[in-house]
């Protein structure tokens, strides 16, 4: 069991996990239990990203992908959908010059078609100002789905003209979203909902779960810290002995 009074300066480097995924899940509920709209806690949970990425940071993680909008999202009422790609906009608007001077670099996972055209140019831009940096890097998944992702790496193999011979797990990694990245080590879904709801179905094949029972806007640093902890203590065999 993980005591809750240890410190970030017991954390061992060595098993400090290198790629990072969050589904960032129970921001409705959490406004809902305080009397608020559902879009009130949308925004309760941009302002507590904030937070992880300087804890991410201080920890030592170099990647951290959050799971922000997902290709089954178009589903829900259009007036949250309208307010998810308000915050979105916002977001970049309000917060791009200070991630650029943390030295946060911003990558995109998922299909830009379906996001207006002033967003989209909005994230190409936020990627293109921060391709240089190197301190953290936020790979956003937004319209993003793990089906989708490998439907769209095998449409783009066959595109290529690769043979049927040809193709293997590292030819299909290449193709995905997430090229030249390792695959995520740790997987951590707030709320303490126990699925993986279409996130990185492929790049997850070996990455240790945590399921805190924690709605995102309150997850903090001392949350994020205590699922390193836990993280630290699997025994990753990879299907070995």
């Amino acid at each position: 069991m993980v005591s809750l009074d240890r410190t970030a300066d017991q954390l061992d480097p060595a098993f400090v996990p290198t790629h990072v995924a969050i589904i960032m899940d129970g921001n409705g509920r959490w406004a809902q239990q305080r009397g608020q709209p559902r879009l009130f806690g949308h925004r309760a949970g941009t302002e507590n990203l904030r937070e992880i990425l300087r804890a991410c940071v201080e920890f030592g993680i170099k990647i951290l992908t959050i799971y922000a909008f997902s290709t089954e999202n178009w589903g829900r009422p259009p007036e949250e959908v309208r307010g998810l790609l308000s915050i979105l906009r916002n977001v970049i608007d309000r917060e791009l010059e200070e991630l650029n001077r943390e030295g946060v670099q911003l990558r995109h996972i998922g299909d830009l078609s379906r996001i207006p055209d002033d967003l989209r140019q909005k994230v190409l831009s936020a990627i293109e100002r921060t391709a240089d940096n190197d301190r953290l890097i936020v790979n956003v998944a937004f319209n993003y789905g793990g089906r989708a992702e490998i439907v769209h790496a095998i449409q783009e193999i066959v595109r290529d003209g690769h043979s049927p011979e040809a193709i293997t797990e590292e030819l299909v990694s290449h193709y995905l979203y997430t090229s030249n990245l390792p695959d995520p080590d740790l997987i951590i879904r707030t709320s303490g909902e126990l699925r993986v709801s279409n996130f990185l179905i492929w790049q997850s094949a070996y990455a240790e779960y945590y399921f805190p029972n924690v709605y995102w806007p309150d997850f903090n640093r001392e949350e994020l810290l205590k699922a390193l902890f836990h993280f630290a203590e699997r025994d990753r065999r990879y299907g070995k002995l």
